[in-house]
């Protein structure tokens, strides 16, 4: 099996067994969940190999970083949070770091605020299978707390050459961490989004974080607002 349909048969399996335990909790109690498989163990390069610029496509780069202990984060994460998506969407989201439900399952944005983004990607008539969602940390902060220095400085050069490899048309950052880490600036969200900016020679639209529309729901308005500038330049 190549790396590619392995890393695409994890993705595929995990996702539909989150799809089955929501539709469990929502009262469907005839579903019958088959054993969890572990997956086929993969060749693991030692961290001394751990360099984005050799790697060519995203699957490679992943399975380079399964072992990865570049920054502390390394000893308490479950799963490694690469990315999921196209690699070759037109349109990359990149969110801050993975949560909790995300390091359980190894995937972006599965938790409460990714069934929020998935929401915000169907009304613009887009899927998770079109586009490409990463965040700018692989692992997972205690607490969810922000980045801290050595992790980012661990870190960026991956999330570098995800987006050099995939060339998207567009970036979307979700959140103040990435926006201000991809713009290299310490201005607030609240005066980022809803402007295009620049990233590599990207356009790049900073929006709210899903998370915080759930904790502010009247900030929904203006990521729609934010969303149909995207929409307009994709289309």
């Amino acid at each position: 099996m190549s790396d590619e349909l392995y890393h695409k048969c994890h993705e595929a399996i995990s996702q539909g067994r989150a799809i089955l335990e929501d539709l469990q909790q929502w009262g469907f109690e005839s579903i019958i969940t088959s054993p969890q498989e572990e997956p086929v163990p993969m060749a693991i390069q030692p961290d001394s190999a751990l360099t984005p610029e050799n790697t060519n496509t995203l699957s490679e780069m992943e399975i380079n970083l399964k072992n990865c202990c570049l920054c502390p984060l390394s000893k308490q994460r479950k799963n490694i949070v690469f990315g999921a998506g196209n690699p070759q969407a037109r349109l990359v989201l990149v969110g801050e770091a993975p949560g909790r439900e995300e390091d359980q399952q190894g995937i972006p944005f599965v938790g409460e605020a990714g069934k929020l983004l998935d929401k915000i990607l169907l009304a613009m008539n887009l899927s998770r299978e079109e586009v490409y969602i990463c965040n700018v940390l692989k692992c997972r902060p205690p607490g969810n707390r922000d980045p801290q220095a050595d992790e980012i400085a661990a870190c960026e050069p991956f999330l570098k050459q995800q987006l050099a490899l995939i060339q998207p048309e567009l970036i979307i950052t979700l959140g103040r961490f990435a926006a201000q880490e991809l713009l290299k600036t310490t201005a607030p969200i609240s005066k980022l989004r809803g402007k295009w900016h620049e990233y590599e020679g990207i356009p790049l639209m900073p929006t709210f974080h899903p998370a915080y529309l759930l904790r502010n729901p009247s900030g929904k308005r203006p990521v729609w607002e934010d969303m149909k500038k995207v929409m307009q330049r994709l289309n």
